[in-house]
């Protein structure tokens, strides 16, 4: 199939819409946000296999960094500027919500929501499932592990941080440090090797950036200093802001 071919497919799968857009990007699009409102159920292999297909070749057009290539800035410890969605690691966190199935809202920039366009339809399904078992909306400050299905990475760590409303109080920073520690322990207990970090918290959530920066690049110390568990950790940044307040930090 031609990647106009893949996606009418896709979207004739998810939509009775007969008038599509013109265009490969405008297609995307709407595909996009087809799959950013939908409920999570299965689907079957043909989509399946034409979705993987899709999402890998546009994620590969975009460019995948493989963390060999990185310089670390200390022992163990490097500071990326990128999209993690293109990053080749064990594992990558992924700033989610209390409910943890995804953003809702069609073609969301947040993380939550690119991780889970990219990731593709498989992820939310997955999310469902534990929240399922789980009964109960995600705690604040803990951690989820699921495959990362189309991502050059093995796995994705869901986190919920807090949300600031006015001014950040103590337990806010406990649990902003709790949601490091968490999928630091999950890292741990599953053997992986490698973790980059998303800025948890900042952006929607409106955790001060520099404060925020604070606390992940100490909680990440402090675990590193116990844990007998030899482990990467990449601090990944999106915008020139907070890559400047990371090297202020780590030097």
């Amino acid at each position: 199939m031609t990647r106009e071919q893949q996606l009418d497919f896709l979207i004739k799968q998810l939509s009775p819409l007969s008038d599509l857009p013109g265009t490969a990007e405008a297609k995307w699009q709407l595909l996009r946000s087809l799959m950013n409102v939908r409920e999570p159920q299965p689907m079957g292999n043909d989509f399946l296999s034409v979705q993987d297909e899709l999402l890998q070749s546009l994620i590969a057009e975009k460019g995948i960094t493989d963390i060999a290539d990185l310089q670390p800035c200390q022992d163990g410890i490097y500071l990326w500027r990128g999209d993690i969605t293109t990053l080749k690691v064990d594992a990558i966190v992924n700033a989610a919500n209390s409910g943890m199935l995804g953003c809702f809202i069609p073609c969301h920039n947040c993380i939550d929501n690119v991780i889970h366009s990219y990731a593709g339809v498989q992820l939310r399904l997955e999310c469902a499932e534990i929240m399922q078992k789980q009964g109960k909306p995600e705690p604040t400050g803990q951690a989820k592990i699921t495959a990362a299905y189309n991502l050059p990475s093995k796995y994705i760590l869901h986190t919920v941080g807090p949300i600031i409303n006015n001014r950040v109080h103590e337990k806010d920073r406990k649990l902003l440090a709790s949601c490091y520690r968490s999928c630091l322990e999950l890292v741990e207990q599953n053997k992986v090797e490698s973790i980059a970090f998303c800025c948890i918290s900042t952006g929607v959530f409106h955790f001060p950036n520099a404060e925020a920066a604070a606390i992940a690049v100490k909680t990440v110390h402090d675990y590193l200093k116990t844990s007998s568990h030899r482990m990467k950790v990449i601090f990944n940044v999106f915008t020139e802001q907070d890559e400047h307040i990371y090297k202020a930090i780590l030097g």
